[in-house]
């Protein structure tokens, strides 16, 4: 929730910043609902990567050049839920690289439509934010990216409009690490044609969905609260292949893009397990367990596949809470530097 303690109530200041993590969606657990509820989803908060927006009151004309343009949709939409809106000035400061898997829309819509509330001083839960920006309409991943941070489990999409609900978290271990593969000539599917293929796709097999829930709650939640990184990166790796192929009809093989297949099929034929796909990538990733292994790791990546404006690689680590918001309340001149961490 984008909200004060309760003993801090809030109120209406002149300029917010937001900081909105990315997030990687590990897969799910039931695409096609067998019980009911579709999707329900697995998912990582990344730290170092995120959207950041800086939302203002505006006096009078500004020379500010205006928002990018999905941004200034976003915004313009929002002033349907909020009497002045267009009286705001938004610059966005840093944002994560769209449709390559790592939450671009979802975390964009939430940090203005947070920005926008605590602007007026309102109490608004990440998941109202969610429907007022119309984002969550399968995972449940990226609003607890924003809302809490860690690793997450939702539980599927309900019959109504709201996202799916976060069913469990826990935190990452800071040990580990993840390696980003990302191909920068690439671009996974979204939009009318992600619907597109959600609705090609044959029904998921309620056998595969009824193992995938039996090794999120018996093998990765254990592993993650225990900090056993051998459980928890096989089970990420089997669901993550199991649903590569089954979306491979759709995007061309287990992984989007060819260069991020090849160099995930090389760590695999050299013994890694945790090895997957964000979404509908091309982002790819593998989950180490140290920084020092990550590097070495990394650094026999790019010995081997080189590191250019196409194919590169990062290592991050997992983010153990939400957004960040600052206020500038309108009383003082010095911005107030109060750290919030989104929670319900």
């Amino acid at each position: 929730m984008v909200a004060p303690t309760p003993d801090r109530p809030q109120f209406p200041c002149e300029t917010v910043e937001v900081f909105a993590p990315a997030r990687l969606h590990l897969g799910f657990l039931d695409v096609s609902g067998t019980l009911g509820r579709p999707f329900g989803s697995l998912g990582l908060t990344l730290e170092g990567i995120g959207t950041r927006v800086r939302l203002s009151r505006a006096h009078g004309r500004s020379a500010q050049a205006p928002p990018p343009e999905r941004a200034a949709r976003l915004l313009a939409s929002l002033t349907q839920h909020c009497a002045g809106a267009e009286h705001f000035q938004l610059t966005v400061l840093e944002s994560i690289p769209e449709h390559v898997g790592l939450g671009s829309g979802t975390q964009l819509g939430l940090a203005i439509a947070a920005a926008m509330a605590a602007i007026e001083g309102e109490q608004v839960s990440a998941r109202s934010l969610a429907q007022l920006v119309e984002r969550g309409a399968r995972s449940g991943i990226g609003v607890g990216a924003f809302q809490t941070g860690g690793f997450l489990i939702d539980g599927g999409k309900g019959s109504g409009e709201e996202p799916a609900p976060l069913i469990a978290r826990a935190e990452f271990p800071a040990a580990w690490r993840v390696i980003l593969v990302f191909d920068h000539g690439h671009r996974g599917l979204f939009g009318e044609a992600e619907k597109a293929a959600f609705q090609a796709l044959p029904p998921f097999p309620a056998d595969a969905a009824a193992h995938f829930c039996h090794l999120a709650m018996l093998r990765l939640l254990p592993g993650l609260v225990e900090a056993n990184f051998d459980p928890v990166a096989r089970t990420i790796g089997e669901i993550s292949a199991r649903l590569g192929d089954y979306f491979a009809p759709i995007q061309g093989g287990r992984f989007t893009s060819p260069r991020v297949s090849t160099a995930l099929h090389w760590l695999g034929a050299t013994g890694f397990v945790g090895l997957g796909q964000s979404s509908w990538g091309p982002t790819g990733f593998a989950l180490m367990p140290s920084e020092a292994e990550a590097r070495r790791v990394c650094d026999a990546l790019i010995a081997r596949f080189g590191s250019d404006e196409t194919l590169s690689f990062r290592i991050c680590t997992g983010r153990n809470r939400g957004a960040e918001i600052r206020r500038w309340p309108a009383a003082f001149k010095q911005p107030s530097f109060a750290r919030e961490r989104a929670r319900r």
